[in-house]
């Protein structure tokens, strides 16, 4: 089965657990990360299911560069160690991605 298939839209309005800012909805996909910090919450085994029991905070490592200039977020869970990826936002910070491009933790092997 592909990554596309796993997909279930989850576009909802969140309190971010990690800056404590309200974030609405994306509105053209659904919104899995805080536009503000770019933390989420590990909740998902594919993207949008919910059905994973882990709720460790997903935290910012590194941005790879996507095809046709997207980026994606890597992330590593504060609880589990898992590494995981995720497409920008159109309203994401643009100054944490940079950030993050600037000082990008170095994990082993996380593509």
């Amino acid at each position: 089965m592909n990554d596309i298939a796993k997909f279930t839209m989850k576009d909802e309005n969140f309190t971010c657990l990690v800056c404590h800012k309200k974030v609405t909805k994306l509105g053209y996909t659904a919104r899995d990360h805080c536009p503000y910090c770019l933390c989420s919450i590990h909740v998902d085994q594919n993207p949008g299911d919910r059905a994973c029991d882990c709720k460790g905070i997903l935290k910012p490592i590194a941005i790879d560069n996507a095809k046709k200039g997207n980026y994606k977020i890597v992330y590593k869970c504060s609880k589990c160690g898992i590494i995981k990826r995720n497409i920008a936002a159109k309203d994401d910070n643009y100054d944490k991605i940079l950030e993050i491009m600037a000082n990008p933790i170095k994990v082993e092997n996380y593509k």
